[in-house]
């Protein structure tokens, strides 16, 4: 029993090969994670786990005792990974391996391509949890929801009528340009946290705590995004991220439904087709989680699970499989529809500065010699 101990959660994801293009994850990719994850749940290395897909991302979730960043959890990812590109390479699916940049492990997937969101808790006697798992986007995509749900009252009662979360939350904010961080509390500081995650190009939320006198420890996340950056890591334009995120809920913290609200608003997002245009936020069911138009649109699934006493992994919930987001899927595709038409113009097409790794910088300098100053 782990109630009061110490429990990690992981999710880690990577696209290792599309079926077709870029729009799913075939079975074969599922059956053979969930073959060495089964082996490592048999000898001990694992509590549980789920194999799932978004879009092109092979989605793995797994309970372990062996905390964040561990070389042996991170390399059974890995070889994981490995096994199923070689699948995807029999199976000739379109960018086999493409998260894969580099051959050798090192102890850790962070930095080789995978996503990864992680998060060590103190596991209590109900312990309900939510995976978001997001595709055709990037990391600052979960900047407005984990906001309203940790931050935003009109989206969270419970900041203003629960006592044990009026107190508020601190924000851990990265900027991953200059690699830095800073944390910042709310809701003393939210206006400095606004001006930084709204350009959520740059700055990420990557965990959200609790403050000094909450029920849980001040320095145990309840929310964690994978904040990797393919484009940096590669040197080259490789898609963007598609991150992924961990979220507590209930018992002085947000319950369920505040959790899912800020999804209710399809919310811009940068990604979509080549990586290089804006489009709303999808929320779908899991049998929905497959982008086909354009390459899109950005689409988020939410798994929901309790997290057993012995660590288990009691799920998953198929939590946007609700009419209630009807609308918002509705009102999602209008907005497909009109910044469709923009075509190659901003602001459909992503502003210059993010458009570095596409052929952008090749005309340019194809273009350099011919222009002439004006007088």
């Amino acid at each position: 029993m782990f109630v009061g101990k110490k429990i990690t959660i992981s999710v880690i994801k990577a696209d290792i090969g599309g079926w077709p293009g870029h729009s799913r994850v075939h079975p074969k990719l599922m059956e053979k994670a969930r073959e060495i994850l089964g082996k490592a749940k048999e000898e001990g290395k694992l509590i549980d786990f789920h194999v799932a897909h978004a879009g092109d991302d092979l989605q793995l979730i797994m309970t372990h005792t062996k905390g964040t960043d561990s070389p042996e959890i991170h390399g059974l990812a890995w070889e994981t990974f490995k096994a199923a590109t070689e699948v995807a390479k029999e199976l000739g699916l379109y960018g086999a391996g493409q998260d894969l940049l580099k051959d050798a492990f090192s102890g850790n997937v962070r930095g080789l391509g995978p996503g990864v969101a992680e998060m060590e808790i103190t596991l209590r006697k109900s312990e309900p949890v939510v995976t978001f798992h997001m595709d055709k986007t990037e990391p600052g995509a979960f900047n407005l929801p984990i906001f309203r749900m940790f931050a935003d009252p009109f989206n969270t009662a419970g900041l203003v009528i629960d006592p044990h979360m009026h107190m508020g939350f601190r924000f851990e904010v990265w900027d991953i340009l200059k690699h830095k961080r800073v944390v910042l509390n709310s809701p003393e500081e939210l206006y400095d946290l606004l001006a930084l995650i709204g350009a959520k190009g740059r700055y990420v939320i990557k965990r959200v705590y609790p403050k000094e006198g909450h029920k849980i420890s001040k320095d145990e996340p309840v929310a964690v995004v994978s904040t990797e950056k393919l484009y940096e890591i590669a040197g080259e334009y490789v898609g963007k991220d598609d991150p992924v995120a961990i979220v507590r809920a209930q018992s002085g913290l947000p319950a369920l439904g505040e959790v899912l609200e800020p999804f209710a608003f399809p919310h811009l997002v940068s990604g979509w087709m080549r990586g290089s245009h804006n489009g709303p936020l999808l929320p779908v069911p899991m049998n929905y989680a497959n982008p086909t138009r354009f390459d899109g649109p950005p689409r988020v699934v939410a798994l929901g699970w309790q997290i057993s006493p012995k660590g288990e992994l009691i799920g998953p919930v198929d939590l946007f499989d609700d009419p209630a987001f009807d609308y918002t899927r509705q009102k999602a595709l209008e907005i497909t529809d009109y910044i469709r038409r923009h075509g190659p113009f901003e602001p459909h097409r992503l502003p210059l500065e993010d458009m570095e790794y596409t052929t952008l910088p090749g005309v340019l300098k194809k273009l350099e010699d011919r222009f002439e100053k004006i007088e």
